[in-house]
């Protein structure tokens, strides 16, 4: 390889989000020279566009949503009033404090060279940036992903918003329609239905990965705070005026605003991938179970493989990719344990295999188990009551998956992972006290009931039983 000294680098990662920063710092703290580049902003769509600006407009939804039952709590409090101007200027403050840390100034101090501009392959060694270019002796691709727009007639010409650009809204809408039932859809669904917009969902299943009890709890919530659900399929699209019109299978549904949200796409193009010799389509860049491409010094992280889209995988994927490019040895870079939060109210999460995942598996060997949260007192305590527990386990109890729907299920599932990670039972959950009164109480309640019914049932048990009554 030949170049000058100060564009000649051991790693260039392509991409700034979450991914990239992950890797970029790894490297750097490995101490080798790492450059990180960016075409758009860095922090990537997790600080701009996806999980800062959304949970901040959750928190607020959240906020107007308690204020409207406060007097269940014995509080009186008037109807709340949104101005969502003041709600887009916290949600901007947010992603400023959050940058702060991702600023190029900041990535100098901790031994990353940023560099801002549009990246492209002109051979397998050399990247251009804008009249710059550079060589890396190793390169990962994480240009993550963009929203995908659906084939709808007429949609191209009314005029939507997507996740990139509904955060700098700053007046509600009267009526919102989101077209598309996933958790991005649903999530922001909810959080304008409670800033006070009408709100219509067109989606033909309501998160269709989760667990049919998850979606028929996310329901009944959603019937109860008056947003409406049409589960069917768009077939048209037209605007007149101020007004957007949505044609499903049985009808019409109109608004003011719409939100595109039927998923996303990977960032393949003007990479100039096919001159560096990297397969890739349109559903992403191939690599392998270590996160190789086709060219074995290139690897590949993220949303741009066309796998599950979660910044928690990308950061994770990027590091494993960074490891086995700069370090002897392989690290598996697809995962087989993935959390995944739906950040509704209650909260929707899950790690591991779904009920009918197991049973695919497993045949009629595994075993079931249910705890609604209306049985655990903080749940009580918080008026909170929605949800249950779910574990899906093996004949011998052994953890293969679980679903949470709970006020704080995302603070909850972190537990079952390190369980299917870990090959845990039931009876090893049970015997971990739990602090009291906490939300993953419900969880060693679950197990406990769970193991002193399969210990009443077993021989011991029998035994201890009869012991018991003799002692009477």
């Amino acid at each position: 390889m030949s170049g000058p000294a100060d564009d000649v680098f051991d790693l260039a990662i392509i991409g700034a989000g979450s991914a990239g920063l992950t890797g970029a710092d790894f490297a750097a703290k490995l101490g080798v020279r790492v450059a990180l580049i960016e075409k758009h902003r860095i922090g990537g769509d997790c600080t701009w566009a996806g999980c800062v600006p959304s949970k901040a407009l959750i928190k607020s939804a959240r906020i107007a949503h308690e204020v409207r039952r406060a007097v269940a709590f014995g509080i009186d409090a008037g109807p709340p009033r949104t101005d969502m101007a003041r709600v887009r200027d916290r949600i901007r403050a947010t992603i400023a404090s959050v940058y702060e840390h991702e600023r190029p100034e900041a990535l100098s101090e901790r031994g990353i060279t940023v560099i801002e501009g549009a990246a492209a392959f002109v051979d397998p060694h050399t990247i251009e940036v804008g009249e710059r270019r550079i060589t890396a002796r190793r390169t990962v691709v994480c240009t993550g992903a963009r929203p995908a727009t659906p084939p709808v007639p007429g949609l191209a010409s009314v005029g939507y918003v997507t996740y990139e650009t509904l955060f700098d809204n700053d007046v509600l809408p009267a009526h919102l329609l989101v077209l598309g039932a996933g958790p991005i859809g649903l999530e922001m669904a909810q959080a304008y239905r409670r800033l006070g917009a009408e709100v219509t969902v067109i989606g033909e299943q309501l998160l269709p990965r989760e667990e049919p009890e998850a979606r028929a709890v996310v329901e009944k919530v959603f019937a109860r705070e008056g947003l409406r659900c049409l589960q069917e399929r768009a077939v048209g699209a037209r605007r007149e005026g101020a007004t957007i019109t949505l044609s499903t299978s049985s009808g019409e549904v109109s608004g003011t605003m719409l939100l595109v949200a039927t998923g996303r796409r990977p960032n393949v193009h003007g990479l100039g991938l096919e001159r560096a010799g990297v397969v890739h389509s349109d559903k992403g860049v191939s690599v392998d179970d270590h996160l190789r491409t086709s060219v074995p010094h290139i690897y590949a992280a993220g949303d741009v493989i066309g796998g599950p889209q979660f910044t928690h995988l990308a950061g994770w994927q990027c590091f494993q990719a960074v490891r086995n490019a700069l370090l002897p040895g392989n690290a598996r870079g697809i995962a087989t344990v993935l959390p995944a939060v739906t950040f509704l109210d209650p909260e929707v999460a899950h790690v591991g295999a779904t009920e009918a995942e197991a049973r695919a598996t497993h045949g009629e060997w595994i075993r079931v188990h249910n705890w609604p949260m209306s049985l655990t007192d903080r749940a009580q305590c918080d008026g909170d009551l929605d949800g249950f527990v779910k574990v899906v386990c093996d004949v011998d109890q052994t953890i293969l998956g679980a679903t949470i729907v709970a006020a704080r299920a995302g603070e909850m599932i972190g537990e079952f992972g390190l369980a299917v990670q870990r090959r845990l039972t039931l009876a090893d959950l049970a015997s971990t006290i739990h602090a009291y009164p906490t939300w993953s109480m419900a969880v060693q309640q679950l197990a406990s009931d769970v193991a002193v019914s399969d210990f009443i049932g077993s021989t011991s048990g029998r035994l201890a039983a009869r012991l018991g009554s003799w002692l009477r």
